[in-house]
């Protein structure tokens, strides 16, 4: 529990102390440190969240300065996990976090999906790692919001959150969507998407690694706002609104 709670008072005002408890003594994790889940890990932080692990490999590369939140010119080079968990101490010393400074691989996730989660966050960008987590997470009854697509797109006013199966206008989510129907998931995957037409000219292909062979052009504060629609998920679904 914590005891410094006064960087916490607008937040018990508005949400009372029983649902703040709640707050602090849940443990979220969040996977993917990128333009959606350092967003959202940081808003899931400020909330009052008492423990936190936080999955990334990937190191900050100039190209990401355009809308992640441990991507700046001083940066680059450095481990996007550590950057965002030095944020993350900053805003709240009493924290309990766990870094894991790994890509997401289908043979590690069941040894992360542990019994004392009580929400996880999906902000995976590659098919087959996202698919992987959200298989065992499901398979777990775990309580789970998954981000779609954020690029390709620019007004934010447009975010919706839904089932899986209710989602469109979006290639990513109907890519899941699909192999989650081949793995005989049909619905019971909390989403956070955009229903706006991507822009299919930003698109351009990858190199392939960490399974992601493509990815849109992006703005700075839509992959923002789907990390503050997660973390509202997050957040009103462990004090119960």
């Amino acid at each position: 529990m914590m005891t410094d709670t006064a960087w916490l008072s607008r937040t018990e005002l508005l949400i009372g102390k029983e649902k703040l408890s709640k707050l602090m003594n849940a443990h979220v994790l969040v996977v993917g440190m990128g333009g959606v889940g350092s967003f959202a890990a940081e808003f899931i932080c400020r909330s009052g969240v008492g423990e936190m692990t936080i999955i990334d490999g990937d190191v900050v590369d100039p190209s990401n300065r355009n809308r992640q939140l441990p991507a700046l010119a001083t940066t680059h080079g450095q481990s996007k996990a550590d950057i965002m968990g030095e944020r993350l101490m900053a805003i709240n010393p009493e924290l309990k976090l766990h870094i894991v400074k790994e890509f997401i691989r289908p043979e590690m996730v069941d040894g992360l999906l542990t019994d004392d989660l009580d929400y996880v966050v999906d902000a995976i960008d590659s098919v087959t790692p996202k698919l992987t987590f959200i298989q065992a997470a499901y398979a777990r009854s775990m309580r789970l919001v998954s981000s779609m697509g954020a690029g390709g797109k620019l007004d934010p006013t447009q975010l919706k959150v839904a089932d899986i199966s209710k989602t469109y206008n979006c290639p990513f989510a109907q890519q899941i969507r699909k192999q989650l129907k081949a793995a005989g998931i049909y619905k019971g995957i909390k989403t956070v998407f955009s229903p706006e037409e991507p822009d299919k000219d930003s698109l351009m292909m990858t190199d392939g690694t960490n399974f992601k062979k493509s990815a849109y052009g992006t703005v700075s504060y839509l992959p923002a706002t789907f990390g503050a629609t997660v973390a509202s998920v997050v957040i009103r679904d462990l004090i119960g609104d």
